[in-house]
């Protein structure tokens, strides 16, 4: 029988990249995109009425309130989208009997300002932002709703939907800035796991396709890299020339606080489907792939 899998946020980065990899595939998984127009996750009681009426073996959620900045002073509109919505999607689903797929973010964590070690998925959940702390809450409610759920959680995703004018992502915006010759200056004690959309959709992909234990999986691509040191990847890799300048985080304020360490661990994962790669291949295979010649 062919596996129906209803699909949240299907024009974000990972969205974008879960329907490009699945076409690609062949695999006999019918995905349903469900839009925004469709569903909106801010307006209470929409979740049950929307999905209620669908058959589906798997609920995808790709969608959430991902403006950190914003959601400081939007604090309601970030927990009605990234916490009680989620709840609502894994009550329908364990009515339904049917698998819950949650993405989540390296931001739940953060708060651990001495960490060195990569983090790993029983780790104690630290946020230091509204849209981390939705996140992480997001993430409880779900498990206390349904016993069926995964949660993926990623980080510093750069995807097909932040290039060609179809949104925004932080490579995208150094190859904006960098052309047009501007100065720039990139944070250099913020560790993080820079990832490629496409490599977790091909996770996600595999997940829907071959099964695994419900719980929480870290999934981002091999090492890790500060802001400032990606940005010179980035660089290198296209050929442009413009300096960058390291800066500390206090030489570049934000109205949200961010993480200082989120490296996350990702063996429980790669034991299951194997090692994604390292995040400066899956950076040049997606500028390949952007087919916008930069040199």
């Amino acid at each position: 029988m062919r596996l129906r899998a209803v699909l949240l946020g299907p024009n974000g980065q990972l969205g974008y990249d879960l329907r490009r990899v699945h076409a690609e595939s062949g695999e006999a998984i019918e995905l349903i995109p469900l839009a925004r127009d469709k569903l909106n996750l801010a307006m209470r009681g929409r979740v049950e009425d929307v999905l209620g009426d669908l058959d589906f073996d798997v609920l995808v959620n790709c969608a959430a309130y991902t403006r950190v900045d914003e959601a400081e002073d939007n604090e309601a509109h970030a927990f009605a989208v990234n916490a009680h919505a989620v709840r609502a999607m894994a009550r329908v689903c364990a009515a339904k009997r049917a698998r819950f797929l949650h993405i989540s973010t390296d931001y739940v964590f953060g708060g651990d300002f001495e960490r060195q070690r990569p983090l790993r998925e029983d780790d104690s959940t630290a946020p230091v932002n509204v849209y981390g702390a939705s996140k992480a809450m997001g993430e409880r409610l779900a498990r206390l709703e349904s016993d069926d759920v995964v949660i993926l959680r990623v980080a510093s995703l750069f995807g097909g939907a932040g290039s060609g004018g179809r949104g925004g992502n932080f490579v995208e915006t150094i190859v904006r800035a960098a052309r047009e010759k501007r100065p720039l200056r990139v944070v250099d004690d913020q560790t993080m796991s820079p990832t490629a959309a496409a490599d977790v959709a091909n996770v996600a992909l595999r997940i829907l396709a071959e099964g695994c234990a419900a719980g929480v999986y870290h999934v981002v691509n091999a090492g890790s890299a500060t802001w400032y040191e990606f940005a010179c990847e980035i660089l290198r890799c296209t050929g442009i020339d413009c300096g960058v300048t390291p800066c500390a985080t206090e030489e570049f304020p934000a109205r949200a606080a961010r993480p200082r360490y989120c490296m996350l661990d990702s063996a429980k994962i790669s034991a299951r489907f194997g090692t994604l790669p390292p995040w400066r291949d899956a950076l040049k295979r997606y500028l390949d792939e952007r087919g916008q010649p930069d040199r």
